[in-house]
C-alpha cells in the first residue's frame, strides 16, 4: 500500500484542526460537543457527527489519531481488494473503493457510536462527550474482523493476537459502560466497533467462513450488551 493515503491524512488533519479550535474556543467546543439534552430537546442533531472531531485535550487527540494512522492502510487495502489482501495477491485493486469505504466506516462509526450513546444515556440530559473514538474503533474493528490473527501491542508493549484484544476490549467496554467506569465514552466505542465489524462482514461475507470462531467470540460481549439494553428499556 505504501504511505498512508491522502484520505486518511485528511481525516486526521480535520480532527486536528477542529480539536485545536475547540481547545482555544470554549463556545465552539460547547456548541459542537455531544450532549443528550441539546440533541433530544433542541434537535441539534449535528452534534452526533460534529462531536467526533473534537477532543478533550492533546493526549486524547494524539491517542486517537495514532490508532487511526496505524490501521488506515490495513482497512483501505482490504476494502480495495479483500481476496487479494487476505491471500497475498494484492496489487492495488480498486483503491477508490478502499478510500471510500475507509471514510464511510469512520463517519458511520462516529454516528453509530453516538447513537448508541444517545440510546444508553437518553435520560441523562447533561451527559456529554467528545472524541473520534467511535470512528477510530470502527476502523480498528474492521481491521480485526478481517485479520483477527494479526499481532497487536497491548499498552504498546505486550504482543497479543487481535482477536484476543477484540474480546477483551469489548468485554471491558460493556463492563465500563454498565458501571460508569472512568471518564470514557464506552458506549461510543461499542457502537463504533459494531459498525466496523458489520462493514467488513457485509462487504465480504466470506470473511464469516474464514474467521468464524474469532468473530463469534467478539460478538458474545455484544450479545450481553444488547441484553442489558433490552432489560433497561423495559423498566
Amino acid at each position: 500500500m505504501g504511505d498512508i493515503s491522502i484520505v486518511a491524512l485528511g481525516v486526521i488533519g480535520l480532527n486536528i484542526l477542529v480539536s485545536w479550535k475547540g481547545f482555544n474556543d470554549h463556545a465552539f467546543f460547547d456548541k459542537y460537543k455531544f450532549q443528550v439534552g441539546s440533541i433530544i430537546h433542541n434537535k441539534e442533531y449535528y452534534r452526533i457527527l460534529s462531536s467526533g472531531f473534537l477532543h478533550v485535550d492533546f493526549t486524547h487527540l494524539l491517542f486517537n489519531m495514532l490508532t487511526l494512522y496505524f490501521f488506515a492502510n490495513t482497512v483501505i487495502g482490504f476494502f480495495a481488494s479483500p481476496e487479494g489482501f487476505l491471500f497475498g495477491d494484492f496489487s492495488q485493486g480498486n483503491l477508490k473503493m478502499g478510500y471510500g469505504m475507509f471514510l464511510l466506516i469512520f463517519l458511520v462509526a462516529v454516528i453509530g457510536g453516538n447513537l448508541l450513546s444517545l440510546l444508553i444515556h437518553k435520560k441523562e440530559n447533561y451527559y456529554s462527550a467528545v472524541g473520534a473514538s467511535g470512528g477510530v474503533t470502527g476502523i480498528l474493528f474492521a481491521a480485526i474482523a478481517a485479520f483477527p490473527e494479526m499481532e497487536l501491542r497491548l499498552l504498546f508493549a505486550i504482543p497479543i493476537p487481535a482477536w484476543v484484544f477484540g474480546i477483551l476490549y469489548l468485554g471491558y467496554s460493556v463492563y465500563g459502560m454498565r458501571t460508569n467506569l472512568g471518564n470514557i465514552g464506552h458506549s461510543a466505542h461499542l457502537g463504533g466497533a459494531i459498525v466496523g465489524m458489520l462493514a467488513t462482514v457485509i462487504y465480504y461475507p466470506t470473511i464469516l467462513q474464514i474467521n468464524t470462531y474469532y468473530i463469534i467470540g467478539m460478538i458474545l460481549p455484544l450479545i450481553v450488551l444488547f441484553g442489558m439494553v433490552l432489560k433497561d428499556n423495559r423498566k
